[in-house]
């Protein structure tokens, strides 16, 4: 059995918990960590589980709301941190405790029960990498902070049974917004950030009978709305706007089961 909850969702932070379950083994993997240690202490708890409870900690590149309290996962409890050696040197190499483990394009990473595979996106990142994640029958992909879906990125998404996709803003609230110039060609632009109608001819291109779950995500505060990303997405894959769920900064989601 294969399910996920993302603990929250957005420029103030970002962290997933994506489980896998076989028969009488459960793994548990952290997707980003992009919150203080108490605070992502009090979401596991909504989520009724504990740091104790994670088995490995993936960070997905170097920008602070994912990384977050990673270091002290590596340092004072003992995880397992996943990440490209791109991140680690982006981040100045710090010492994790013996807990760095390297990520690469197309390398799987295997826990008991979940396999992932970490796959590069074009992202103003040293070496971005997002996931596909499987427990042998169903697969999640989790794919933010991205500016487009090269051919490698649309591969990696193609038969997915659940998709949790950056739908960062609306280029007509961001032009509008009051960001300076250079951050509106950073977010809009080749490397930058989703926008909803991106995220939704993403969708178009990879969609099938068995997609049965979409998770709207990182969405900007500012340039956005749920409505819109909604919206979108629903057009995209031809369901009523409620089967799309919004990843909200600070709920997240509820737990979603996949296949």
């Amino acid at each position: 059995m294969l399910r996920f909850k993302n603990l929250g969702s957005g420029s103030t932070g970002n962290a997933t918990v994506v489980e896998g379950t076989g028969g009488s083994r459960v793994s548990r993997l952290l997707v980003d960590s992009g919150f203080g240690i108490r605070q992502l202490q009090s979401r596991l708890a909504q989520a009724g589980l504990r740091i104790e409870d994670i088995d490995a900690v993936f960070i997905t590149h170097e920008h602070s709301d994912h990384i977050g309290c990673a270091q002290t996962l590596a340092v004072r409890h003992g995880l397992p941190v996943w990440m490209s050696a791109g991140t680690h040197a982006a981040l100045g190499a710090p010492d994790l405790g013996g807990g760095l483990r390297v990520a690469r394009d197309m390398e799987p990473i295997d826990l008991p029960a979940l396999s992932a595979l970490p796959f590069t996106v074009p992202h103003d990142a040293r070496e971005p990498l997002q996931l596909r994640c499987t427990d042998g029958t169903a697969s999640l992909a989790v794919m933010t902070d991205l500016g487009h879906a090269s051919d490698h990125v649309l591969r990696q998404l193609e038969g997915c049974d659940a998709m949790m996709i950056e739908a960062n803003h609306d280029p007509e609230l961001l032009a509008a917004s009051s960001y300076p110039a250079f951050l509106k060609r950073r977010v809009g632009g080749r490397f930058g950030h989703l926008a909803n109608a991106a995220s939704a001819g993403i969708l178009r291109a990879v969609r099938h009978d068995a997609l049965q779950c979409v998770v709207a995500a990182h969405l900007s505060a500012r340039n956005n709305a749920p409505a819109l990303a909604r919206r979108a997405l629903s057009e995209a894959m031809g369901w009523h706007e409620e089967r799309v769920v919004v990843a909200d900064p600070l709920l997240g989601t509820d737990w979603l089961g996949v296949g």
